[in-house]
């Protein structure tokens, strides 16, 4: 064992002589008594390969099936099964950063047609190698965007319309890079155009954050924004849901300088919260302050297309403490599996996703209304996901409907603190059946308000 554990006792005692410590047990002796586990770990006695199995299919029968109208940032989007079979391949499981890019093509070449795929999709001129998640996602832009600004600008604005989940997460990001947020306010359910401007004009921004479709899934109309933000000398930071650019309005066409969000809609299944894979696109003259890798195309000496990593500037290279964050290899499976579900779905089927999800939305939404136990929340368009107010206790409405095996939505107060304690967010996916939707409203039509 000792090529797993290579620490002998001298290695040990040598190391405690080095940092002034005699046993281990005084190194640690800062550490409260109260939060040290004394006692013996609850593991089973070991146990065959079949028992294992039987084991675990034991406890996966525990796992209920819910029929999910739940969505607020995670949507339960159908997942081919290709995608599974291809991503399990041992040479795309165990693959490491692609240094050598000799012995790399295969890895390289889905980074790059990754990085093509989210620059179609958001009409941006340049995709990174992928991101963490949409909340770092959204957090890395807030940092490029100070990095960017002119004058040593450190204020950005952020839309009371963005994911309060994406929020708090670019609330600590920014509390350590000393750069100060200020929230725009919403007005009927979308960012107040008049609020931002006000901030704007007093001066020192360095770029604003908008969502699309927002927190309520509401398709916000930002027509003009981007013309005040720019004329304010700031940058525009869009947090968009990738697979709705299939079917409205790219942040290009919007006037967005960077592009970010989660790839979670683009096929990866739910599975209790992750693994999922952020984005990040921009504009070419912002590409130096974009964290993590871009791989490019070349030839090599025999004139043979070869994929190569072009940018890389992280603080192991030669910007050291000027260094973007290093986004490193960990996501790099995921971002191979979004882009084969890209690759299976393509223009069109990326189109019928939406409109399926959009028509049982719309469906369930005009269902739900009829019912007389809930009201519109905004008057607005929606894709695929919207908020209304119940008119009884949205919580027990909640309990019931998973007792009788349905996710029914989001109570928003749960996750945006000055949301009404009986508005509940529904999202609806192509997965949702006709015959689902009628049987959760009429769940609704039995539940005691």
């Amino acid at each position: 064992m000792y090529k797993y554990f290579p620490h002998t006792a001298a290695n040990i005692q040598e190391m405690l002589a080095v940092v002034g410590s005699k046993t281990l047990d005084q190194l640690y002796s800062d550490v409260p008594q109260q939060i040290i586990y004394n006692k013996e770990y609850d593991l089973e006695e070991q146990m065959s390969e079949q028992e294992i199995r039987s084991f675990f299919n034991t406890l996966a029968e525990k796992n209920q099936k819910l029929c999910c109208f739940a969505g607020a940032g995670a949507y339960d989007h159908y997942t081919p099964s290709v995608i599974s079979y291809i991503t399990n391949r041992s040479e795309f499981q165990t693959a490491y950063t692609p240094y050598q890019p000799e012995i790399s093509q295969g890895t390289l070449r889905y980074i790059f047609e990754f990085q093509s795929m989210i620059c179609n999709l958001t009409g941006m001129d340049v995709a990174n190698a992928s991101m963490y998640d949409g909340a770092t996602a959204t957090a890395e832009a807030v940092m490029m965007m100070a990095a960017s600004a002119k004058g040593g600008a450190k204020k950005v604005l952020v839309s009371a319309t963005l994911n309060p989940l994406a929020r708090r997460v670019v609330d600590t990001y920014a509390k350590f890079h000393g750069i100060e947020l200020s929230t725009i306010k919403e007005a009927d359910g979308v960012t107040s155009l008049q609020d931002m401007e006000e901030q704007l004009a007093q001066g020192g921004v360095a770029g604003v954050v908008l969502q699309q479709p927002n927190i309520y899934g509401i398709i916000e109309d930002y027509s003009g924004f981007a013309d005040k933000i720019h004329g304010s000398k700031a940058l525009l930071a869009m947090n968009v849901n990738p697979s709705s650019l299939a079917v409205i309005k790219t942040p290009a066409e919007l006037g967005a300088d960077i592009v970010c969000g989660d790839g979670q809609s683009l096929g990866i299944p739910l599975t209790f919260g992750g693994p999922y894979v952020g984005f990040m696109a921009c504009r070419k003259d912002l590409v130096r302050k974009m964290p993590g890798r871009i791989v490019g195309a070349t030839t090599d000496t025999q004139g043979r297309r070869a994929f190569v990593l072009t940018l890389q500037a992280r603080e192991q290279h030669i910007r050291r403490n000027k260094a973007t964050s290093n986004i490193c290899s960990n996501q790099s499976l995921m971002a191979l599996w979004v882009t084969i579900y890209l690759s299976i779905m393509g223009k069109e089927g990326l189109k019928e996703v939406n409109n399926l999800s959009y028509c049982g939305a719309h469906y369930l939404f005009d269902r739900i209304i009829a019912t007389g136990k809930f009201s519109k929340l905004f008057d607005k368009p929606f894709l695929n996901e919207f908020a209304v107010d119940y008119k009884g206790d949205a919580a027990k409405l909640q309990k019931f409907m998973l007792d009788n095996g349905i996710l029914a939505g989001v109570r928003l107060k749960d996750i945006k603190t000055d949301a009404g304690d009986s508005t509940l967010l529904f999202a609806v996916t192509e997965q949702r059946t006709k015959e689902e939707i009628d049987k959760f409203v009429k769940l609704i039509n039995q539940a005691a308000l």
